[in-house]
């Protein structure tokens, strides 16, 4: 029987030292069918181990109805007929710029707290998920050396109590390998976020001197482990595309494996936060700042890029692993061809307002406007519709709490775009008038205070000082899109649809740029890729080779703001 343990200051694996060389690569951002391909990618840069978060919202859209909920347990089987061994972070909070940190938006109860109506929803969710850990734990035969209890937890709270009951939950249902929590490395984290008799592990992207020096303070006689090294980092909405000179993570990761620590690499290949899945930051302290929303790419600047090839910084890397690999390394498997460029054009469109029996969910009436939970709706748009009475003069029209983003119309007539943050438009509606509001969520907050926001216009719509009552509501998902009511004529309106079509002799990866369009969304063959907007920094939209098929294939643009011409498919990523 195999063991992985905790031997004073070290680990070991079936008896023998053993350092953790991990890399991060989370299973829901890659099509499965290129599982295979990333974690060889791992093998290939020098790491024996994989690590990855589970998304319980992506699992448990929901309560007790669930989506590809066995898909850990398959990429699990997969990293260890790979020869790599895994570490897993179940949550249930994650973060990962992940929408809502990977928290169901249905929850109730005071979340990340050990009130007992959330604890309910997590071990309904645990008695689902973590049989799948166990079985395939070292002890079991399997490859999971390492369970983490929650996330960053000292990021957030105090509740001792909240984190004993996960640990105790993950032991009574099953989990023997050691448990650890991560936090960052100063003493406020550790002492909020770290359980007696569970492995502290702290993350950062510099100064592991430091850094160590902190978590020793804490826990004297414990292994040294980073479990973030933040090689790169995400990118935000509006903002410049954030990288890492490729010398100066593997100078950080030298320094790291010198002082004798473990290592799991955040990230080793990030992948796309494909559909409406990105998260959302508050930044400034204590990140109640400025809103602003993730993009769809989690390339990360990652060493080994969004398609899955070896950038400059996976042969850095790479070369400082190997001196601590147990031989040589592995071949570097080459990616997937790419399609040839092409410019396609539109040959078809429909009005939003025209498709939402094909898009949209039931009508709902309410006194005031319902929020996306209400109406069951994760993440997309919905379509408020309100009657201004009268007849009464102009007057101005103001919505309160508005998350995030909304297109105003008059009586039909388009009449402002509404953003969360920026300065208001004055908009004066006479009456009777029949005002819409299609609004957009751009993500939940995924760290910090403001987890569980509520999506839509959460304070109401207010005409002069009285609140407009009365109101309907429809549902609008974006996730998979079902056939589509298109006509042949190309029609450039905002709020429309788009198809174009991709004739393809062999499946292989791509990238969707669409210059001079506005904000959007990209579906290929039905699968949303994610959003698009020209505030940048993300310019392109990758789309996996599993997507396409020898033939035609369809993809469909949702454009909110202002058409352009045409749809490009290049051979490289545009991420600014």
């Amino acid at each position: 029987m195999r063991s992985f343990t905790i031997d004073g200051e070290g680990f070991r694996l079936d008896g023998e030292e053993f350092r953790v060389l991990s890399g991060a690569l989370h299973y829901f951002r890659v099509h499965p069918e290129l599982w295979r391909h990333r974690l060889r990618m791992l093998r290939a840069m020098g790491l024996n181990t994989v690590e990855t978060y589970v998304p319980w919202n992506l699992h448990e859209p929901r309560p007790g109805a669930f989506h590809r909920a066995d898909d850990l347990g398959a990429f699990l089987d997969l990293a260890a007929a790979e020869g790599l061994l895994a570490i897993v972070r179940p949550g249930p909070y994650i973060c990962a710029e992940w929408d809502n940190g990977g928290l169901p938006a249905w929850l109730t109860g005071r979340i990340r707290t050990s009130d007992p109506e959330y604890l309910g929803h997590v071990d309904r969710w645990f008695d689902r998920l973590i049989p799948q850990v166990a079985e395939r734990q070292v002890t079991r035969g399997g490859n999971v050396i390492m369970v983490q209890v929650e996330n960053e937890y000292g990021s957030y709270g105090t509740d001792g109590a909240y984190l004993r009951h996960l640990a105790d939950g993950l032991t009574a249902r099953g989990v023997e390998v050691p448990l650890c929590t991560s936090d960052g490395a100063e003493d406020w984290y550790l002492t909020g976020g770290t359980l007696p008799g569970v492995l502290a592990t702290v993350n950062f992207g510099s100064g592991p001197e430091k850094a160590f020096e902190t978590l020793r303070a804490a826990r004297p006689g414990e292994p040294l482990f980073c479990m973030e090294f933040w090689c790169g980092w995400f990118d935000h909405w509006g903002q410049g595309h954030v990288t890492r000179s490729p010398q100066d993570a593997a100078a950080t990761l030298e320094r790291i494996l010198e002082l004798g620590a473990s290592v799991n690499v955040y990230m080793a290949h990030g992948g796309t936060s494909s559909g409406t899945w990105a998260g959302a930051n508050r930044e400034g302290e204590p990140a109640l700042g400025e809103w602003r929303p993730i993009v769809s790419s989690y390339d990360y600047d990652a060493p080994i890029d969004e398609r899955g090839a070896a950038t400059e910084k996976f042969w850095a890397l790479r070369e400082v692993l190997a001196r601590y690999a147990d031989g040589e390394l592995p071949d570097v498997p080459p990616p997937a061809p790419l399609l040839p460029p092409a410019v396609l054009a539109p040959g078809g469109s429909v009005r939003l307002a025209d498709a939402l029996e094909a898009v949209a969910g039931a009508e709902v009436t309410a006194p005031a406007p319902p929020a996306f939970e209400e109406l069951g709706l994760n993440q997309g748009l919905v379509l408020y519709r309100l009657r201004v009475p009268g007849p009464r003069e102009p007057y101005p029209l103001t919505v309160f709490g508005l998350h995030d983003r909304a297109h105003v119309l008059v009586d039909g007539e388009l009449k402002a775009v509404l953003e969360r943050g920026a300065d208001a438009p004055e908009l004066l509606v006479g009456g009777p008038a029949t005002v819409e509001l299609l609004v957009e969520s751009m993500g939940r907050p995924n760290y910090g205070p403001l987890l569980g926001e509520r999506k839509g216009i959460t304070g109401g719509v207010v005409h002069r000082h009285q609140f407009l009552h009365g109101v309907s509501a429809r549902p609008i998902p974006l996730d998979e899109l079902p056939p589509l009511p298109f006509g042949d004529e190309v029609v450039p309106q905002a709020c429309s649809f788009f198809r174009f079509e991709l004739e393809v002799a062999e499946p292989a990866d791509a990238f969707v740029a669409l210059p001079g369009w506005g904000k959007g969304y990209v579906w290929v063959n039905g699968f949303c890729l994610g959003r698009y907007w020209e505030r940048g920094p993300q310019r392109t939209q990758y789309v996996p080779a599993p997507l396409l098929r020898a033939g035609a294939n369809e993809i469909v643009v949702l454009e909110l703001d202002r058409p352009g011409a045409t749809l490009e498919i290049r051979t490289e990523p545009d991420l600014g």
